[in-house]
């Protein structure tokens, strides 16, 4: 099967093109590279904005029979500070990668979302049929993106999956950002920085291993899951204070934080149920969180040495 990964050297997308390759499947890529970095030179990636109207060419000319879309801006605060451009990005990207699809005669588009879209949650984990409630512009314009997916499949017969994540860690996550708290924490502590946790430590995330999350997308590009909202999370909840206790075990470094003001706009709690996740796509997470948080901090070390 041809498959075209957008954001294929980013964090997610790199080791989904890793999985493609591995099962048989025949992958192109796309990524501005604005953070990403090329990994296999083997792979066919074509440097460019996924809003570029160039891409319906270059589309075209693969011939994918499945697109899966992980090309985003994914920062809450950049998306306060110039919700412009994280629309152009998240919005019109998503249509002219979903248009591309169209033209070019794809089966499917994989599109991804983020747990964001349900903002603070009346019960956890959150259900994947619950309300949307996004608080941002970020969580708006993947709720746009899975709008504009559902159209397509309406109007034009292109099918779709939609996968909400919750909180992706593993290697090669950058600690840039404030998503990323395991890196940010990992980083830290190898390199002997302080850490700094929001609060009183009480806030919660599920946190989800990123080889279990390449495996929901390589089962979505099957006929599972169609037309469907899927989550793909642990359902479990770990504080700030937890996971930094793991990240300084899987390090061997002390567990010692400093302690900040909590920062506004942040959700108190999160965790996703993936039950129907289970039934459409046979997929459930299988790495306990330390010993995921070990094969990040193992990665990490060889990417630093000396640390």
């Amino acid at each position: 099967m041809r498959v075209l990964v957008t954001g294929a050297a980013g964090f997610i997308g790199s080791h989904l093109v890793d999985r493609l390759l591995a099962d048989g499947h025949e992958v192109a890529g796309v990524d501005d590279l604005s953070t990403g970095r090329h990994r296999d030179e083997a792979v066919e990636l074509w440097r460019l904005d996924v809003a570029d109207p160039a891409l319906a060419e270059r589309v075209a000319a693969f011939g994918p029979e499945v697109v899966c879309h992980l090309a985003a801006q994914v920062s809450v605060r950049v998306s306060v500070g110039d919700p412009l451009a994280d629309a152009r990005t998240n919005v019109i990207g998503t249509a002219n990668v979903l248009e591309a699809a169209r033209l070019a005669g794809a089966r499917k588009v994989v599109f991804t979302s983020s747990c964001a879209v349900y903002g603070v949650p009346d019960v956890l984990p959150v259900p994947p049929d619950a309300e949307l409630r996004p608080a941002s512009p970020y969580a708006a314009s993947k709720v746009a993106g899975e709008v504009y997916a559902r159209m397509y499949t309406a109007l034009h017969g292109l099918d779709h999956t939609v996968l909400t994540l919750a909180n992706v860690y593993g290697p090669r996550q950058t600690p840039e950002g404030e998503a990323g708290v395991v890196s940010i924490f990992t980083d830290a502590l190898l390199t002997g920085r302080p850490t700094r946790v929001f609060g009183d430590g009480g806030q919660t995330r599920d946190y989800v291993y990123v080889l279990d999350v390449v495996d929901a997308f390589a089962r979505a590009t099957g006929d599972g899951g169609s037309g469907m909202r899927l989550n793909v999370g642990t359902g479990l909840q770990t504080t700030d204070r937890e996971l930094h206790t793991l990240v300084a075990e899987a390090a061997g470094a002390p567990d010692d934080p400093e302690f900040a003001p909590p920062r506004l706009g942040d959700l108190p709690a999160m965790s996703i149920d993936a039950s129907r996740t289970r039934e459409a796509l046979g997929w459930q997470p299988r790495t306990p969180l330390l010993e995921g948080l070990k094969a990040t901090v193992a990665w990490a070390r060889g990417v630093r040495p000396g640390a």
